[in-house]
């Protein structure tokens, strides 16, 4: 099938589905769970991360959880699609990853504390799956919003790789780059598991504590 050759791999921009100009539905106001606003503009003071750590569901729950946090929703990124749908994105022929945009504090919560809930909350070397979900979608990523977050992104990765070989993991193959354009997901996967307590959750870790909070990795 056309579609299933992009479960393992990434399609060009020449091979992405062309999308459309607008969504095809409206996010809903406020948070289920912190009452906050889920699309900005955010409070001064605020920043943006975006993280990509398999589905979307659990993922965006661990943030949430998170003291600090402002607010959090769920979107595809990384890929080519304008205004793609939940269908369009899981056949791979967008390009895009399941993402979390997480809307913090830096008062209460540095960027580093939130890359520690990332590296430890998904396998970050599995390349386009996470446990039982393969695709592309499902690839895990971090896209920085300011050269402060790449490099503290880059000394988190280098720090984790660390533990992880030491460990007996592979090489994580976290796609790290500057953020491109988020698209939310449909009203029915914004905190999902909030509206489903019982739903799916893929979310699982390697049990491998990330040194993260130190300014570089070790030489």
């Amino acid at each position: 099938m056309l579609f299933s050759r992009f479960k393992n791999h990434l399609p060009s921009a020449d091979e992405a589905l062309k999308g459309r100009p607008e969504p095809e539905f409206t996010v809903p106001d406020r948070h289920t769970v912190l009452g906050n606003a889920l699309l900005g503009p955010y409070p001064e003071g605020l920043e943006v991360a975006d993280f990509g750590l398999g589905c979307f569901w659990g993922a965006e729950r661990k943030f949430w959880q998170t003291e600090g946090v402002w607010t959090t929703l769920v979107g595809y990124q990384g890929g080519h699609t304008p205004n793609p749908t939940y269908e369009e994105v899981c056949s791979g022929h967008t390009g895009h990853t399941e993402a979390v945009r997480v809307v913090f504090d830096p008062a209460k919560v540095s960027y580093a504390a939130l890359l520690k809930v990332f590296w430890e909350s998904h396998d970050p070397t599995q390349g386009f799956r996470q446990g039982n979900d393969v695709g592309t979608q499902y690839r895990s990523a971090i896209y920085t919003h300011s050269p402060k977050q790449a490099a503290t992104a880059e000394a988190s990765r280098a720090a984790y790789q660390k533990v992880l070989t030491a460990s007996g993991y592979a090489d994580i193959t976290t796609e790290l780059l500057p953020a491109g354009p988020f698209y939310p997901a449909e009203p029915y996967h914004q905190q999902y598991l909030d509206k489903n307590p019982a739903g799916y959750c893929g979310i699982g870790g390697t049990g491998v504590s990330c040194p993260v909070g130190v300014a570089q990795a070790e030489d």
